[in-house]
């Protein structure tokens, strides 16, 4: 639950303290600009409170790890819900509407996962999972996303180091191996889901984990 809301806020407040110039560079998302990626935050922010609001009498079918589907292919983008996320980020026009719905619809998020049970069970996707762990998986979510949100973006602020671990340990179990040491937990998290390719140093230190890597998270 901490790293959750460290997660969480961190996010935010990086977006919170972005100029309105940066919300037209690109993101870390492949073909999606900084508002895109914000305006996919706000659509986040409303699943974690309607999925806490929607509480499931069932045993859990998932964990924060298991909650991931995980492909060996990279997203076309041809998602009708990535295609609406652009729509909707360009109808904004003023960054600072887009900032104000991030912190209006977040911090309603934020206050909602502190009051919640962490053994209570909740649905969302068709699956079962405990509060714990379905806030554990958007530590995950949040931290890569921050990552994408300063790809292009020098002086903004970077995670937390401690959600940047939490991060990289469920990615590691996700992908049932764990990453050599001389990988920082940003690199492993970009070059582990894509993001980026690995330099030619860090194949050499995969050795035989390059061939299954990247992993793609939807």
């Amino acid at each position: 639950m901490d790293l959750f809301s460290q997660a969480w806020t961190a996010l935010r407040a990086a977006v919170a303290g972005l100029p309105d110039e940066d919300f037209g560079r690109p993101s870390g998302c492949t073909g999606w600009l900084v508002r895109d990626l914000v305006c996919h935050l706000v659509i986040d922010a409303q699943d974690v409170l309607i999925t806490l609001a929607t509480p499931a009498g069932a045993e859990p079918t998932r964990t924060a790890v298991t909650y991931w589907e995980v492909s060996a292919e990279r997203p076309t983008g041809e998602d009708p819900l990535d295609a609406l996320t652009v729509r909707l980020a360009a109808a904004y026009e003023d960054p600072g509407l887009l900032k104000f719905h991030l912190d209006d619809v977040g911090s309603a998020a934020g206050r909602a996962a502190r009051l919640a049970d962490p053994a209570a069970r909740v649905g969302t996707r068709d699956q079962v999972l405990t509060v714990a762990d379905y806030l554990s998986a958007y530590v995950l979510e949040w931290t890569l996303h921050h990552l994408d949100l300063v790809a292009h973006l020098p002086s903004a602020p970077r995670p937390p180091a401690q959600t940047l671990a939490a991060a990289r340990a469920m990615l590691e179990e996700i992908a049932g191996v764990a990453f050599p040491a001389s990988l920082s937990d940003p690199d492993a998290l970009l070059t582990g889901t894509g993001r980026r390719a690995p330099t030619d140093a860090e194949k050499a230190a995969l050795g035989g984990l390059a061939a299954g890597i990247p992993l793609f998270l939807g």
